[in-house]
């Protein structure tokens, strides 16, 4: 079952608690990561009264969104992990085609789900690198399509490849992290596919 070989890292910073309710109700069948990076006891107190979070780490300081990730890498113990954005929504079906696009592909190292707004028009997720071109304008896909870079936002990977490709930068406190990563997977000729039916 695909809930047993993927688990879902969340990494927070003084969100409110009803937003992450309304992103932890779609995806309650998985095996969730949270790391803190605000240390808020409180929250942690509320979230796991009302879900069942698999590990939850307080962390004392922000060490930033890389050495965050990083850490629920590391302590992931399935075949893939996504990293989800604490606002966003997004369903088991979603999920699933992230997961088979990924395997649908061949040389896919990561897919991403297309974003749409809380209007639902389409909103910014791929795109160029920074260098490129700007990143502010949505792709209006009908298909799957390659993208030179996605926002980690929402993220789909196997363990196995990020710890090949050495993880994230951890020099990235949280600004241009996603291009950094991107381009060192576009540098060993990985696709980064964005996919159109995961939402």
């Amino acid at each position: 079952m695909m809930n047993k070989r993927l688990s879902i890292l969340i990494i927070l910073y003084e969100e409110n608690f009803e937003v992450i309710k309304k992103c932890l109700s779609n995806i309650n069948e998985y095996k969730i990561i949270i790391i803190d990076n605000a240390n808020d006891q409180s929250l942690k107190d509320k979230i796991i009264k009302n879900f069942k979070i698999y590990k939850y780490f307080l962390n004392k300081k922000n060490i930033g969104f890389s050495k965050a990730a990083n850490q629920g890498i590391s302590e992931c113990d399935t075949e893939y992990l996504l990293i989800l954005g604490a606002d966003c929504l997004i369903t088991y079906s979603d999920i699933e085609q992230l997961m088979l696009a990924k395997e649908k592909y061949k040389d896919c190292f990561l897919t991403s789900p297309t974003f749409y707004d809380s209007n639902g028009n389409f909103d910014y997720n791929g795109g160029p690198l920074y260098e490129d071109g700007p990143k502010n304008e949505p792709l209006k896909n009908s298909g799957d399509v390659c993208v030179n870079a996605v926002l980690t936002t929402a993220v789909l990977f196997k363990i196995k490849d990020i710890k090949n490709l050495g993880l994230f930068d951890e020099e990235f406190f949280l600004y241009f992290l996603d291009d950094d990563l991107c381009k060192r997977i576009k540098s060993k000729n990985k696709s980064i596919v964005q996919v159109y039916k995961a939402r």
